[in-house]
């Protein structure tokens, strides 16, 4: 997600917020609440590990929230009003440019699917933070509030931290991808600076939203929301305390699942001003069907194709879900824009 700067009138500081729908589900669902409660009710149980009884639902939540997510940017884009005529290449070209890779992939795994693995795994920690960042600048334009270069500069550095630290903290992506962990290790100086400053940045993802609610207040006097404020230090979380759990997978949940209620928000009233005879309720249940239904075929039905063309299930299934993350990855950066969409822009300040 993309923000633009907005002109606003000054607010309160360390206001709730004007939201979306209401305070319980925007903080719940788009702020992160629930990822907060799920870790301290797992911790507080000491059910976070792989054999938890509670990672027999992850299956199923995956599919409902994060498969469905992927999928949500594609309905989103095919639904939006003008989308094939203001991106052309973008509806029709780049499908076909992702089966062209996916091809290339699948005959050359090991020199060209390896990579197209690592750059999605190295590409996936800095989508979640740019969505942190688009969703913050939204709900302080919501709330009447404006940024300037500056400070919108500094949020977007203070929500690229987690991005930072899975970067040098990934094994088989991010730093990885590029040096190996054995060429590493050889360079005992080079390997304790990787360690140090992942330490730092870990530590940086919760002290620099604090530094940085400090610089707002004093120079315009407006801080963000506090639900800007709890999307920025929820993402942080996801990266670095469930990592600590051992329990990465819930972050793809927790991130999918405030996708759903976000983009479903936007595609909800784009639908309802073009066409007022079904209700809210209705828009949003259809939308997600559709979102239902092609995350499964994408994710568990188009591998088996590949299958049948002689290709190996895993590698199928693997280079099937890195190039379904990266057109989701190149359709987000479009179909978000502040700046250039008034209907976007209308969502927000309504």
């Amino acid at each position: 997600m993309t923000a633009a700067v907005s002109s606003g009138t000054p607010r309160r500081w360390l206001a709730p917020g004007r939201m979306f729908l209401s305070v319980p589900f925007d903080y719940l669902t788009i702020g992160g609440g629930l990822s907060l409660i799920a870790v301290a009710l797992l911790a507080f149980g000491g059910q976070l590990g792989a054999a938890s009884p509670a990672s027999s639902w992850i299956p199923v939540l995956v599919l409902a929230s994060n498969s469905a997510h992927f999928a949500a940017s594609t309905v989103r884009l095919y639904t939006k009003p003008g989308a094939f005529t203001t991106w052309p290449f973008l509806t029709m070209g780049l499908p076909l440019a992702t089966l062209a890779v996916l091809g290339v992939g699948l005959v050359w795994p090991e020199r060209i699917g390896w990579n197209l693995q690592a750059l999605y795994l190295t590409w996936s920690p800095f989508h979640y933070a740019a969505q942190a960042f688009g969703l913050a600048c939204m709900y302080h334009y919501r709330s009447g509030g404006s940024l300037g270069e500056t400070d919108r500069r500094l949020l977007f550095g203070t929500c690229m931290l987690p991005f930072l630290f899975a970067f040098l903290d990934a094994r088989d992506s991010g730093l990885s991808w590029f040096v190996p962990p054995e060429l590493l290790d050889a360079a005992p100086l080079a390997r304790d600076a990787v360690r140090a400053t992942s330490v730092w940045l870990a530590v940086g993802v919760f002290v620099a939203p604090v530094l940085l609610a400090v610089r707002l207040r004093r120079g315009s006097g407006q801080g963000l929301p506090l639900i800007s404020w709890l999307i920025v230090l929820t993402n942080g979380m996801w990266w670095i305390v469930f990592r600590f759990y051992e329990a990465f997978v819930w972050a793809t949940v927790f991130h999918g699942l405030q996708y759903l209620a976000i983009v479903t928000i936007f595609h909800v009233r784009d639908q309802v001003a073009r066409d007022d005879s079904r209700s809210p309720a209705v828009h949003a249940l259809w939308f997600y069907a559709r979102c239902f239904v092609l995350g499964y075929l994408l994710f568990y039905v188009w591998p088996f194709a590949f299958l049948l063309a002689g290709f190996a299930l895993s590698e199928s299934m693997l280079l099937c879900a890195a190039v379904i993350n990266i057109h989701h990855f190149i359709v987000d950066r479009y179909i978000w824009r502040l700046r250039r969409d008034t209907a976007n822009r209308g969502v927000v300040e309504r």
